[in-house]
C-alpha cells in the first residue's frame, strides 16, 4: 500500500493539516520499514485517533498526529501534569529554586513535563526520577538521535522507568526548528507551564506563548531586576502570568485547574 493510501484510510477528509504532518514522517520510509524498526526499538506509535492519546493534547490548534513513545505509556492515564521549562544555564539561584518547588509537586502524583534539555528541562527529570514520581520527556528529534548526547544516562534511564515521547519518527534528526514546535507539546500535554528563568530572547517564552494560544495557564518565578536571566520571566509576570513564591502557589493552581 502506497503512504496516501495509508494515511487516506487512517484519517478522515477534514484533518488536512495533520494528513501533512503524517506524510512527512512517513517520507523518508515505508509503513513495512518504520513499523519494524518501532517494534525493534520498543518504540509505540499512538495516534490522535487512540485512547491512550492525551485528551489535552487533542485539544491545541495543532496535534501531532502520531506520538512515538518510549517507557511507560501508562503515565499518560496520570490526569495532573505540570510542564516545567526553563534556561540551558541556570543560575544557582533558580537550580535551588526548583529542588526546593517540585519535590512536593511529585509527591501529589504530578507528573512533569519538559523537553529533555541541558539545565532546568534536564533538573526537573531528574528529580522526579529521584523522589520516584512520574515525569515526560518530549524530543525534538526521532529517538535515534539524542541530542545532547551527554542526556544519555538520564535519557536510558527514563526509557527504563518514565516515559519519553516525539512526534518525529526515529530516524529523524534535530533540526532547529523542531525545537519550537516541540514547544507546543510540552505546554499541551498541561493545563499549567512553569517558566523558570529566561531571558527576553529564549525558547522557554515560546513555549509560554504556545501554552497562552492553547488557553492554559502560565506561572513564573520571579527574579531580580536586574539580572538578564530573569528579564523574560519577570516580563511574562508583568503581562499577568501566576507569580510562584512557593510549591503551594503551584498546587493550589494544579488543583484549581482539574477541577475545571
Amino acid at each position: 500500500m502506497r503512504k496516501a493510501e495509508v494515511i487516506q484510510r487512517c484519517l478522515p477528509p477534514n484533518n488536512e493539516k495533520i494528513k501533512s504532518r503524517m506524510y512527512k514522517a512517513l517520507a523518508n520510509s515505508s509503513p513495512r520499514q518504520l513499523s519494524e524498526h518501532l517494534q525493534s526499538k520498543n518504540i509505540q506509535p499512538i495516534t490522535i485517533y487512540d485512547r491512550s492519546y492525551p485528551d489535552l493534547l487533542k485539544q491545541i490548534p495543532d496535534p501531532p498526529a502520531v506520538l512515538y513513545a518510549s517507557g511507560l505509556t501508562d503515565i499518560l492515564d496520570l490526569p495532573c501534569r505540570l510542564s516545567v521549562v526553563g534556561t540551558r544555564d541556570p543560575s544557582e539561584a533558580a537550580c535551588n529554586d526548583i529542588k526546593q518547588l517540585l519535590p512536593d509537586i511529585i509527591k501529589a502524583n504530578t507528573v512533569i513535563v519538559s523537553g529533555l534539555a541541558r539545565g532546568i528541562d534536564a533538573l526537573s527529570h531528574r528529580l522526579a526520577c529521584e523522589r520516584e514520581g512520574y515525569t515526560i520527556a518530549v524530543l525534538g528529534f526521532g529517538h535515534d538521535h539524542l541530542y545532547p548526547k551527554q542526556l544519555q544516562p538520564l535519557y536510558q534511564e527514563m526509557l527504563s522507568s518514565q516515559l519519553v515521547i516525539s512526534e518525529y519518527p526515529p530516524y529523524m534528526k534535530a533540526e532547529r526548528w523542531h525545537f519550537p514546535e516541540r514547544n507546543r507539546i510540552i505546554s499541551g500535554l498541561s493545563m499549567l507551564t512553569l517558566i523558570v528563568e529566561a531571558k527576553k530572547k529564549s525558547g522557554s517564552l515560546i513555549t509560554a506563548d504556545c501554552a497562552l494560544e492553547q488557553n492554559r495557564t502560565v506561572a513564573a518565578l520571579p527574579g531580580r531586576i536586574a539580572d538578564t536571566f530573569a528579564a523574560g520571566t519577570n516580563q511574562l509576570l508583568s503581562e499577568g502570568a501566576l507569580p510562584v513564591f512557593s510549591s503551594g502557589d503551584l498546587l493550589d493552581e494544579l488543583n484549581l485547574t482539574q477541577r475545571l
